[in-house]
């Protein structure tokens, strides 16, 4: 049976979906205009603003972590298209980690009905076994980090209401994110190559 959802809950979900349109909108501009049809273009465009571009597509990631908009590795893809392997690599790696440590705080504030909130039963009832034991969860949360086998950002809120400390945390992050970062830019930037070749 239907059951309303709380308010909160329905107000971070107009929030998700005004971000999600927004997306839309832009990406149908940049498709009319040429801007998505031409890499040239699009790095013409980023440049004109200079470093603060390099700022807005690091704090989009970050926050992107914070309150998911679009899957994570599409972000990736895009910085390593509009500012190279490497600065897009760095770029990525810095929005993440401080979204990730962001979604930490923010967890460590609210406490676990934040988790409600922002994902559904079914998830936190997947991996809410992985908490039962302290040293279990870290190394679960550590390999869910290097790897793109869970979803992290649901993780890093999860990570959050546990009782793992800000140093361990920090670290699993700091070490943990380079691998799968790189590893979603490079993949999704050779299936890009594939599916348009003329980028």
């Amino acid at each position: 049976m239907w059951q309303k959802q709380p308010v909160e809950k329905q107000v971070l979900q107009i929030v998700s979906l005004a971000g999600f349109a927004v997306c839309v909108a832009v990406a149908v501009w940049g498709w009319q205009t040429g801007v998505l049809t031409s890499q040239e273009k699009l790095q013409d465009l980023v440049s004109k603003w200079g470093p603060a571009g390099a700022l807005l597509f690091t704090v989009f990631q970050a926050v992107q972590v914070v309150v998911p908009v679009l899957p994570g590795g599409l972000g990736c893809l895009v910085g390593v298209i509009l500012f190279g392997p490497i600065w897009g690599f760095a770029y990525n790696y810095v929005g993440i980690c401080l979204g990730s440590l962001m979604a930490f705080a923010v967890a460590r504030s609210c406490g676990r009905p934040l988790l409600y909130l922002l994902f559904s039963e079914k998830t936190i009832e997947k991996y809410d076994a992985w908490t039962e034991k302290r040293d279990r969860f870290a190394k679960l949360f550590f390999w869910s980090i290097f790897l793109p086998i869970a979803p992290d950002d649901f993780l890093c809120y999860l990570a959050g209401t546990t009782s793992m400390t800000w140093r361990r945390y920090a670290a699993i992050i700091f070490l943990g994110k380079p691998f799968n970062i790189a590893l979603y830019s490079m993949g999704l930037l050779a299936l890009w190559k594939m599916l348009a070749p003329g980028f």
